[in-house]
């Protein structure tokens, strides 16, 4: 399988895409300084007890009131909790973990008001990120993310993970990190940590040890809410997850970026160094690379994957529907039933990789063309499960019922990925009028002179519909563009972006950010 990754770093945003074979199977878009990331600590305050729920709603700093259950304080509460005030009331130098003696565990069929009170101090995790009308979810079982392992704080376990199915693996990892792990700390051993010499995963430990160190030294003299270890960001989070060396490519318009990963594929495979690429071009990387027009055709309510086929998705707060259309076949099959099978077929590679692609969580309900043979559902359900390994977020998947619906339950823990791909008219403006078409240029021209004039502007990125790109750079002494350099003392320079209306154009700086007169 060809995977790359394509990475477009703005000024204000991220945005990493998976290829697989050229198709886009997963994309991120992370604004640069995000806040209440699934992975950062607070110290938080509770504000209010609900018994009836059985949980607690604390202040973390949100808009909103974030939701702690009983459920997810974890076990080991008490001697978190013990840890926290003896940090938060120490004025010498912090507990450390080894000389700190374990609370008993909570019953885990306790009540919430026998743990916490209003007011209380608490450390806690961001589980889901605020979606909707809710704040977001937390927990107290804090867990530190690395790319080998899961630091678990108050915990004396070491688990492996079930996808490495070499049962002398297995041994050898439990084996090794029970001899190096610090007292106080459990592990969970990710399934990338397989075959990994001992002195790797010594380090990453070493590293996740200080890490936690390091934020019990923060919570000192600290009032909440307060942000304690913020997890790295999303892009960088994906990375950490799925950036190894099965990668084909991996391209990156920006220097910084470029460097980062280089050094980090040279330690953990400097043979591939070489894949890593930094992209310069003309064009923007997603227009270069195909990833514009796959967006637009992908994201909406319709989307059409084979011979005229088509599915249909739908949203509701409660769950997603998905629903199977054959449309206009072309081919033709003298059997309704082999042809409900083949479209059904397709349409399962295609929802499997759209519930990546927008990230869709919750309940998942699809509503596959009638088949009447069982054989047949079950080929579905069997090619369902197939094509929904290489999914990372955790699913779980039932057969076809009697009415050809299937359910999928997919781990939620930020907001759906949303795109609009319609757009209001670049040329009407909504209004359904335009202004004539041969004073386009002109209208360009106007709109450069006032950014120039207000803005102070000395150099600038046109970028339009290639055939417009094509007339304003036509003849080298009498093309507009030069004629426009020489009126406003501007360098500009001209992209043409196959993706935009035919009239559209915008104005962009040497960052990548567009300019605007508002």
């Amino acid at each position: 399988m060809i995977k790359e990754l394509v990475i477009d770093v703005a000024a204000d945003e991220i945005d990493i895409a998976l290829l697989e074979h050229k198709r886009l199977v997963e994309l991120s878009k992370e604004k640069s300084d995000p806040k209440f990331s699934v992975g950062d600590i607070y110290l938080g305050k509770v504000r209010k007890i609900m018994p009836g729920l059985n949980a607690a709603f604390v202040d973390v700093g949100y808009e909103k009131d974030a939701f702690l259950h009983y459920l997810d304080l974890g076990p080991q509460f008490r001697s978190l909790q013990r840890f926290l005030e003896s940090n938060l009331n120490r004025k010498s130098k912090p507990l450390t973990m080894q000389r700190f003696k374990r609370e008993k565990d909570i019953d885990k069929n306790g009540k919430i008001e026998d743990v916490l009170k209003a007011g209380q101090y608490v450390l806690v995790q961001i589980a889901k990120e605020p979606i909707s009308t809710k704040g977001p979810r937390l927990t107290s079982e804090i867990a530190i993310a690395g790319r080998n392992m899961v630091l678990m704080p108050f915990n004396d376990k070491v688990s492996v993970s079930q996808k490495i199915k070499s049962e002398e693996e297995r041994k050898r990892l439990r084996t090794l990190l029970q001899s190096i792990r610090p007292s106080n700390y459990g592990l969970i051993v990710r399934t990338v940590a397989e075959s990994k010499m001992v002195k790797v995963l010594d380090e990453e430990l070493r590293g996740l040890v200080k890490k936690w160190e390091l934020a019990m030294e923060r919570v000192r003299g600290k009032n909440p809410p307060a942000l304690i270890v913020s997890e790295i960001s999303r892009t960088a989070a994906i990375l950490r997850d799925i950036l190894n060396v099965s990668f084909n490519n991996i391209y990156v318009n920006d220097e910084s970026a470029y460097r980062e990963i280089r050094e980090y594929i040279n330690t953990i495979a400097p043979e591939k160094e070489k894949i890593v690429s930094l992209y310069d071009g003309t064009p923007p990387i997603f227009e270069k690379f195909g990833i514009e027009k796959q967006i637009k055709t992908s994201f909406g309510k319709t989307v059409s994957f084979k011979s005229g086929a088509y599915l249909i998705i739908e949203h509701t707060e409660a769950l997603h529907v998905i629903d199977v259309n054959s449309g206009n076949r072309s081919k033709s099959v003298n059997n309704q039933e082999t042809n409900a099978l083949e479209v059904n077929l397709a349409a399962v590679d295609e929802i499997a990789r759209q519930l990546r692609l927008r990230d869709m969580g919750g309940i998942i309900v699809i509503d596959f063309i009638d088949m009447h043979a069982q054989e047949n559902k079950t080929k579905v359900f069997e090619r369902m499960k197939q094509a929904m390994e290489g999914d990372r977020t955790k699913h779980s998947i039932l057969p076809l019922s009697r009415f050809g619906l299937m359910q999928i339950t997919r781990q939620r823990v930020r907001p759906e990925m949303e795109i609009n791909t319609r757009e209001m008219c670049p040329t009407c403006g909504g209004t359904g009028e335009i202004s004539p078409s041969i004073v386009f240029v002109d209208r360009i021209e106007q709109s450069l002179a006032e950014l120039v004039e207000k803005k102070k502007i000395k150099k600038v990125t046109l970028r339009i519909h290639p055939y417009i790109a094509a007339y304003v750079q036509k003849g080298w002494f009498k093309s507009p563009v030069r004629k426009w350099k020489k009126d406003t003392g501007c360098k500009i320079s001209v992209e043409a972006v196959s993706s935009y209306d035919f009239l559209a154009y915008r104005f962009f700086d040497a960052d990548g950010k567009e300019i605007t007169l508002n």
